[in-house]
């Protein structure tokens, strides 16, 4: 008879893989080996994996603490701008120009040559300072560099940032380029509206134009390696500073970097013709995003010596591996293991009371002592199981009137039905009548509950002292709700479970009334379902339940959860109630439109109150 290809497969595997036919020296020998390779293979793969985790975070952390650094200079450094710009605003030759309405003499050219002179000094102060511009409304430009700047400043009317100036005195900070005769130069742009001092209407604009010098004094001492990079995004994703002058201006390439959380600090991964680490941070006095980016393989110079050393080490335990399994096991390993081999048999088959005789102290002997204690240990647990097991199915059978216990102890405060009738007492002796009945309905509430432990009483009763807790409720809201009663006559008198519309209704209260400032409409409603069951509906035309608040209350409804986070507590009271009283097919639904109304509704059985209170 032929054999089929896969048993030819697996003869295959069984002797050459899996040794089958090979001796348990043999063996062992090459297993052994394995169990080298592939313990030392973790242990270099947890190394190299943590030493570039080490790495990137040291390199976070530098670059974090550096990038804050550089935030704070960079702040008080466009601080010292802000400063020029007051200076320059309120000197008496630039408070005379700014009165000015329109150019009509010598005397006003006079005020904007003095008005340059203040602007020239403010200029030639600090090297870092390209072009002051004033731009008035009436026509009066006045720019430092006058006939050297080929860009003219009227044209900055059309620049997108224009209009955004803030109108409440406050600088704004844009990126822009200088076009000179022979270059262009960019800046970052200070803007300031000016105002006339006397009748305090915006002007024109003040431009104080700020090269790269100083910034660029920064970039080279906070760049990492050879290759790393810093520069800075506004909070439109354009590039305010960077080494290439091209992209500045422009929007971000990287979207990891244009969809960045800007109030936090961290670190990402962006490719940029090869893999580089990216931390940032924001500063929400300039609402600039500051980075600093180096070449991931640039920080991955240490790992290879670690692979290295890894490799070596995997070398020498294979050879160490292999001379012990050939020179230092014996073959009295062998029979040890075959006795116990054939124990093992024993136990297979349910043989737990012999045991294997130690003839040795080494690690078979143990092995072999070890082993018959598990015998003995398990035959012990097979019957702790059994006994376990019968403990197990009697705590069950009393769960369900436990839990049920529980739930109805939640709503038995007997402490406070002697506290309010003291406030009643209190509050007559002092007068106050409507605070006595409040105390006096919300006591009746009380003792309703507490009155005795029947689990059901009528839909009538419970109407009645749902009616009274409505009452409480008017010397709460007055006008701000009205609620009617809606029961046929024909259901009037069927059983329900005690105290289970009050915690409903005041749900209406917490959730709808706190939320509107509209006034709404509560409508209790009955009616029959079938021969068997009927319906209470309980409708609040409040703000309604949101969608995913909505979403996990139904779950937890179906799943008869016994908790809602703290939430909705007394619709899952009622809920557990019911069910454990009248069975799963009977409960609570939650029906809710956002804005408009909320109905919840109560599915009944129709029965004996006394069959129920035999229960």
């Amino acid at each position: 008879m032929m054999k089929k290809p896969w048993s030819k497969i697996v003869e295959f595997f069984d002797r050459y893989i899996l040794f089958k036919n090979q001796t348990l020296m043999t063996k062992f020998s090459v297993f052994s080996s394995i169990l080298v390779i592939l313990p030392v293979l973790s242990v270099g793969f947890i190394t190299y994996k943590y030493s570039s985790f080490e790495l990137e975070e040291e390199f976070t952390q530098s670059s974090q603490k550096i990038i804050e650094q550089v935030e704070l200079h960079v702040e008080y450094y466009l601080q010292d701008f802000e400063i020029t710009s007051l200076k320059i605003i309120n000197s008496p030759e630039m408070g005379s120009l700014l009165r000015l309405e329109t150019i009509s003499n010598e005397y006003d050219r006079t005020l904007a040559e003095s008005a340059l002179k203040v602007l020239k000094n403010s200029e030639y102060s600090r090297n870092d300072i390209s072009n002051i511009t004033v731009s008035l409304d009436n026509g009066i430009i006045i720019d430092s560099l006058r006939e050297r700047n080929y860009y003219p400043a009227i044209n900055m009317k059309d620049e997108y940032w224009y209009s955004s100036v803030p109108g409440n005195g406050l600088v704004m900070l844009v990126s822009r380029t200088l076009k000179l005769k022979d270059k262009e130069l960019p800046v970052i742009s200070l803007v300031r509206r000016l105002y006339n001092p006397h009748t305090l209407k915006p002007v024109g604009m003040l431009i104080i134009d700020i090269n790269f010098k100083r910034i660029e004094e920064i970039s080279k001492m906070v760049t990492f390696g050879k290759n790393g990079y810093f520069f800075i995004l506004d909070s439109e994703g354009h590039y305010v500073y960077h080494p290439n002058y091209s992209k500045l201006g422009n929007k971000v390439e990287f979207k990891q970097l244009a969809n960045l959380n800007s109030e936090k600090s961290d670190s990402v991964f962006i490719d940029n013709n090869g893999k580089e680490l990216v931390s940032y941070s924001f500063s929400p006095n300039l609402g600039w995003s500051f980075f600093t980016a180096a070449p991931y393989k640039d920080l991955r110079g240490g790992i290879q010596q670690i692979r290295t050393a890894i490799t070596w080490t995997i070398f020498v335990s294979l050879v160490f591996a292999y001379l012990v399994g050939y020179y230092s096991i014996s073959k009295s390993i062998v029979r040890p293991i075959h006795r116990l081999r054939t124990f093992m048999k024993e136990v297979e088959i349910g043989h737990l009371k012999g045991r294997v005789k130690v003839d040795s102290s080494d690690e078979i002997g143990q092995l072999t002592a070890g082993f018959n204690k598990t015998v003995e240990r398990l035959s012990n647990l097979l019957e702790e199981v059994y006994v376990s097991k019968l403990k197990e199915a009697e705590m069950s059978l009393n769960k369900t009137e436990t839990e049920l216990k529980m739930l109805q102890s939640q709503i038995n405060p007997h402490f406070l039905y002697n506290s309010l009738e003291t406030i009643r007492g209190m509050a007559l002796e002092e007068g106050r009548e409507n605070i006595a009945n409040i105390s006096s309905s919300l006591g009746k509430l009380l003792r309703y509950n507490l009155r005795n432990s029947l689990p059901t009483v009528s839909l009538r009763e419970e109407i009645r002292f749902c009616e009274m807790y409505l009452q409480i409720q008017v010397f709460r809201f007055e006008n701000r709700f009205e609620y009617i009663f809606n029961i046929p006559d024909d259901v009037i008198d069927f059983e329900v479970v005690k105290f289970s519309l009050q915690p409903i209704v005041e749900n209406c209260f917490m959730h709808s009334i706190g939320e509107n400032a509209k006034k709404i409409n509560i409508t209790i409603t009955a009616q029959i379902l079938s021969e068997s069951s009927y319906v209470i509906r309980i409708t609040d035309t409040g703000a309604g339940i949101k969608e995913e608040v909505l979403k996990e209350l139904t779950e937890k409804l179906r799943k008869n959860s016994t908790s809602f986070g703290g939430q909705h507590i007394g619709i899952m009271n009622v809920h557990q109630r019911i069910r454990y009283l009248f069975g799963p097919e009977y409960g609570i639904t939650i029906n809710s439109t956002r804005g408009l109304e909320t109905e919840v509704t109560i599915h009944l059985p129709i029965v004996d109150g006394k069959e129920v209170k035999k229960e």
